[in-house]
């Protein structure tokens, strides 16, 4: 016979360590063969096993900690107390069962079980976990507090919540209500454990942001464009139909990042989003789009990413616009390509110069340093000035008479196709539009320097102004400011109907539509050389391109695809230069009821997953609702991410169920009867006792 002696102090230390009327004194007395005394603040133990006293002892020890610890005691937690020292698993029950996640309205959300410990423990350490364990084991609940703590503490900007839509077989298009009555009842068990864990007005702040999205599993699938829809490469536009694996597009650096996946979406309701400017694209209504509110900005918050559709209707805060569009932080980087005139030159001609044909190539200005600056930039050329004040460009030492040779800028004009246009048809040439940053920052400097200039306003920053009456040199021009990193906002005015213009002093009508952009460009990039028109801009400060979501269409349907890059931000550049992205970074992600995901389901969801990003998926692979024939995700997965890196699987048992204790021992039971069922089944071949093939438990 053995016994030791545990001291406990403090009356009331006894009194919760004993339970109301020895209640939990009972309890360990029946766990335990060993007698048990209590007189005053002293336990003595003893028990013909030595082992034993010491378990029981051990057992008063880690109970004292927990009160010492601010723990209550009850039925429940001694249990795992107990089950824990009899496991002897080398964890301190004191330390499992006192670590605390998060607390809400006085109460602490903690693992309950050794098994729950070792979980939250995995969440912690990896990417992507795994919770696989039969149902009221805290996988889901768990899952959702380490997710909410996580967002408190600012190591994620996002939760994505989501389950699969569809169980027992079971159709959303054919369930009564709206979209929302259909797919709440599967969403409840989350939002149920959101409200557990935040007040409500927390919790509806946080969803109309769009830092909360809980959303079926059907829904994160789409978040694509059509195939035919433009993405900027190094090479130049492509469908983004046409990208694969392995393939480069232009990241919001504007430096080129790779193409990491691929994933076809079939035919989908397509939306068409217009930014302010004139800027449109096409995608679904649940692509997604990084957007700052001006309340964001005031308080200097990071971009909040939002679907397409949850903008619809909310697109005004009051008299202005309220989603603001990230920009291009540096302008496009495309190789360098080699061009018959220097960029400046050419922009200079293109803004104020005369390429009709049937004169002498000529540039229409008083400006003696624009003048200065045309002649260097001209390789063989020279200016006379006319009486009427135009400059003539001639071949230097050209006199009339003798051996005719072509006139160099009348050959390079015809080698872009610019000989013969005039100022209604002149245009930028791919060569020039489609060439390195430095090459496009020179002719916008050209043109500006010619034909634009700073416009100031009373209690307004300097913005720069360009009118054109070629639609193709708009459109030049626009591709030009966008691909710098800043902004063109376009409007017209009609030539009919407007008064007579002079000419030489004589009123003559406007023949065509003059096309007046306003741009702004990033503080890095001058707009102008020319010494007068740069100090008057820099007098009056520029403020900063910024660009709006202004409307969100309808544009019929299409097949659609979904791509993801390599980008830290997980940006790309789509159509009219807007950025755009579909993957999940900086989320926490869970994804509950996963036993119910098709192996396509799990693949696509996993290869969501973005850069700062943790995923925990969690199931009962014993409970799998999916049509006969489809195998469940969650068992596929368990055969091919095991074993790697950053992947973690935790399995909880029957020991961790912490609802009813009764629910504990009908796992026990099911699990019992279903290993005895299998067990059946191998020994004679012909499946399970009741005519089916042996359950894969993956």
């Amino acid at each position: 016979m053995s016994a030791v002696k545990v001291l406990v102090p403090g009356d009331h230390a006894m009194v919760s360590l004993l339970g109301t009327r020895d209640e939990l004194l009972r309890l360990v007395e029946g766990a335990f063969h060993a007698s048990i005394l209590v007189r005053g603040n002293e336990i003595t133990v003893s028990a013909e096993d030595a082992d034993e006293t010491e378990r029981v002892a051990r057992l008063f020890e880690e109970l004292v900690l927990l009160l010492d610890r601010g723990q209550h005691l009850d039925k429940a937690m001694v249990k795992q107390t107990i089950r824990m020292i009899r496991a002897d698993e080398g964890e301190r029950p004191s330390e499992v069962l006192s670590e605390a996640l998060i607390t809400h309205r006085g109460r602490t959300i903690r693992p309950k079980t050794l098994g729950q410990k070792r979980y939250l423990d995995a969440i912690k350490a990896n990417t992507v976990i795994f919770g696989i364990g039969p149902a009221g084991t805290g996988k889901t609940y768990l899952a959702m507090g380490a997710a909410v703590q996580a967002l408190r503490s600012k190591q994620v900007n996002r939760l994505i919540l989501t389950r699969p839509a569809v169980e027992a077989g079971e159709r959303l298009g054919f369930l009564p209500g709206t979209l929302h009555e259909k797919i709440d009842p599967y969403l409840k068990p989350l939002w149920d454990a959101l409200h557990d864990m935040m007040e409500a007005e927390e919790l509806i702040a946080h969803v109309d942001r769009g830092t909360i999205e809980v959303a079926p599993l059907a829904f994160m699938r789409g978040r694509a464009q059509p195939v035919s829809e433009p993405v900027l490469t190094p090479e130049g536009w492509r469908p983004i139909g046409e990208l694969r694996v392995g393939d480069a597009v232009v990241g919001s650096d504007g430096r080129p990042t790779e193409v990491l996946g691929v994933f076809p979406q079939g035919e989908r309701e397509i939306l068409r989003l217009t930014a302010q400017d004139g800027a449109s694209t096409r995608c679904t209504a649940d692509h997604l789009w990084s957007v700052w509110t001006r309340a964001d900005r005031r308080r200097d918050e990071p971009a909040r990413v939002v679907e397409t559709r949850s903008m619809i209707g909310r697109l005004r805060a009051a008299f202005s616009r309220r989603f603001e569009l990230p920009l291009l932080e540096g302008p496009v980087e495309l190789p360098r390509r080699d061009v018959p005139m220097d960029p400046y030159a050419l922009g200079l001609l293109l803004g104020d110069g005369c390429s009709t044909g049937t004169t002498t190539p000529g540039f229409a200005t008083r400006d003696e340093e624009l003048d200065a600056a045309l002649e260097l930039a001209l390789d063989g050329v020279e200016l006379r000035r006319r009486p009427t004040g135009d400059d003539t460009l001639v071949r230097q030492g050209g006199e009339r008479g003798g051996v005719i040779v072509e006139n160099p800028v009348t050959g390079v004009l015809r080698t872009v196709g610019l000989w013969g246009t005039r100022a209604a048809t002149t245009f930028i040439p791919d060569v020039y539009l489609d060439n390195d940053a430095g090459t496009r920052h020179a002719l916008l400097q050209g043109l500006l320097d010619s034909a634009g200039g700073p416009v100031t306003q009373r209690g307004r920053t300097c913005r720069i102004q360009y009118v054109t009456t070629s639609p193709r040199l708009r459109d030049g021009v626009v591709a030009l400011v966008r691909s710098l990193g800043g902004v063109a906002d376009v409007r017209t005015r009609a030539a009919a109907g407007r008064t007579r213009g002079l000419a030489g002093g004589r009123p003559v009508h406007h023949r065509s539509d003059a096309d007046i952009l306003e741009i702004r460009l990033p503080p890095e990039l001058p707009p102008f050389r020319l010494r007068r028109k740069l100090a008057r801009y820099e007098e009056h400060r520029s403020g900063r391109p910024m660009r709006f979501v202004d409307r969100i269409e309808p544009d019929g349907r299409e097949e659609a695809v979904c791509i993801r890059v390599a980008a830290p931000d997980a940006l790309y550049v789509t159509a009219g230069h807007l950025l755009t992205h579909n993957t999940l970074n900086d989320a926490f992600i869970v994804l509950d009821e996963a036993q119910n995901t098709t192996a396509e389901q799990m693949k696509m969801f996993l290869t969501r997953i973005g850069f700062n990003s943790k995923a925990v998926i969690t199931g009962d692979v014993s409970q799998v609702d999916l049509p006969s024939g489809k195998r469940s995700g969650l068992r596929v997965v368990r055969e091919i991410l095991e074993g790697i890196e950053g992947v973690a699987f935790s399995y909880l048992q029957a020991g961790d169920v912490v609802r009813h204790h009764i629910v504990q021992r009908i796992v026990e039971a099911y699990a019992a009867h279903d290993a005895a069922q299998e067990a059946v089944g191998r020994a004679t071949g012909t499946g399970s006792p009741d005519g089916h093939a042996p359950r894969d438990e993956g």
